[in-house]
């Protein structure tokens, strides 16, 4: 072998004469080859007056002295060309772009700038499967490239998940156990969760993408409504969901109730729609103590076209409203499993009614009392007898309404009487329609204490039973 396997440098060999010009032939492609720097990569011609020891690399279609070199490495030394074959993975810095290049085998290409396409890397620490990108490290910084150095002087840092039901979160650990998450946490909202364990998540902070209201699931600043809002709730639902879908409702109306006072209605109004089931309780069924925050009316709805497949049955009273709420109570059936009224409102609470259905109850059907008013929006039925009577306002309550028909369904009977105003209470149902499909037995009203009830002429027997009504110590029948 006559020249060295790499850089093809001459070998002296035995009996050689003049061994000096090969070793100094192997010195002057060392003195080429070595920290590789090149004048220029573009000239395909020989520069008009290169200098002793300038390097080029030949650019294709290579003309005059440099003719069938291209891609080599052409040195001026001692007034003549060397040209050199490159072998791949050579390296060459050429001065006048101040970049590295590398020969592939075929051509002579820049160096990689940037990494690309790496599957691993760490900082600090090994990089795995799990974390393909670890770092581990004390401080972080990043900077905007301001517009002196090229930039714009902005730093936008961009994250991207593949579906709205997929996470993006930064998620931020002590002792290597979840504490909080802040992100796109399985939905397009951005959320806030904080965790005492790592396990059980609390949701802190929830902004709606479309309206940017922010609301607060575990408490703290009430959510300002936008917009009226309805919850769902079916007997065979859970009060972990949020019941803001029929897919999603709630499990009980009490949990539906203190939703609605947990929210700033901001003007607009709330509903509560119950599912066909019943909704049994053990005390009060359905009860509204106040009114709601921000102002609104709340609407809890059953089912338009067959009320009787919603039934809320609780204990004295079924459904009761106070301290100045604000209810509209439409399409459902209410039952009482012990001695108490079916529909209790008072303290000034303000109730209207709409196709219900009242079953039998061992005292009132209607209860008013301190203050409390209630309109009829629409007809309703009485499907049941009541020991005390249908109606009693009391104290200054208010029953008013107009143009309705309430149906009286069966053999009913009502014990004291069908209607009682007292103490100032009144009732006054214009133009009202009473339907008996059977019978109704008992006193058709007493108006005693200032009580007034008012039928607009329609005369003593307008109201259903077999009994005359009576007046006493100032109670009026008109």
């Amino acid at each position: 072998m006559d020249f060295s396997p790499r850089l093809a440098l001459p070998y002296l060999l035995p009996n050689q004469a003049q061994k000096h010009v090969t070793h100094n032939e192997a010195l002057r492609q060392l003195d080429a080859l070595v920290q590789l720097a090149v004048q220029d990569r573009d000239l395909a011609a020989p520069p008009g007056a290169p200098e002793e020891g300038q390097c080029w690399l030949v650019a294709a279609g290579a003309t005059g002295d440099w003719a069938g070199h291209e891609d080599e490495i052409a040195a001026w030394q001692d007034g003549a060309w060397t040209f050199l074959a490159p072998g791949e993975g050579w390296l060459a810095w050429v001065l006048d772009e101040a970049l590295l290049c590398v020969w592939s085998g075929t051509a002579w290409t820049a160096a990689p700038g940037v990494l690309q396409g790496l599957s691993r890397l760490g900082l600090g620490t090994e990089a795995d499967a799990t974390n393909p990108f670890a770092a581990k490290l004390n401080k972080a910084l990043w900077t905007a490239r301001a517009t002196g150095e090229g930039g714009d002087g902005d730093l936008r840092y961009t994250l991207n998940k593949e579906a709205s039901g997929n996470v993006l979160s930064l998620l931020m650990q002590s002792g290597w156990s979840g504490r909080a998450e802040i992100g796109l946490i399985g939905g397009d909202d951005l959320g806030v969760k904080v965790s005492p364990d790592g396990s059980a998540w609390h949701e802190a902070v929830l902004i709606d993408r479309a309206t940017g209201i922010a609301r607060f699931p575990s408490g703290g600043v009430r959510e300002a409504l936008q917009g009226d809002r309805t919850y769902y709730v079916d007997p065979s639902g859970s009060n972990a969901n949020d019941g803001l879908s029929a897919g999603a409702p709630l499990a009980t109306i009490a949990a539906a109730v203190a939703k609605c006072h947990q929210v700033d209605t901001n003007g607009h109004d709330l509903t509560i729609q119950l599912a066909d089931g019943t909704y049994t309780s053990s005390g009060i069924a359905l009860e509204v103590d106040r009114p709601l925050a921000g102002g609104g009316r709340l609407e809890i709805l059953g089912n338009p076209s067959a009320p009787g497949n919603v039934i809320v049955r609780g204990v004295y009273p079924s459904v009761q409203v106070s301290a100045g709420a604000i209810v509209a109570l439409r399409h459902f059936r209410i039952e009482c499993s012990s001695t108490g009224s079916l529909l209790l409102a008072n303290a000034g609470a303000a109730v209207f009614i709409d196709n219900l259905v009242f079953a039998a109850t061992s005292r009132y059907q209607i209860e008013l009392a301190s203050g409390a008013s209630l309109t009829v929006l629409g007809d309703y039925e009485i499907a049941g007898s009541a020991t005390l009577g249908h109606i009693s306002v009391a104290s200054c309550a208010v029953m008013d309404g107009g143009n309705r028909t309430m149906t009286l369904t069966g053999t009913l009977t009502f014990g004291s009487q069908f209607i009682t105003a007292a103490s100032g209470g009144v009732c006054a149902l214009w133009n009202a329609t009473w339907t008996v499909t059977g019978t109704a037995t008992g006193k058709r009203y007493s108006a005693t204490l200032n009580g007034v009830i008012n039928t607009f002429g329609k005369g003593a027997t307008h109201f259903p039973g077999d009994a005359a009504g009576t007046t006493g110590s100032g109670g009026q029948y008109a």
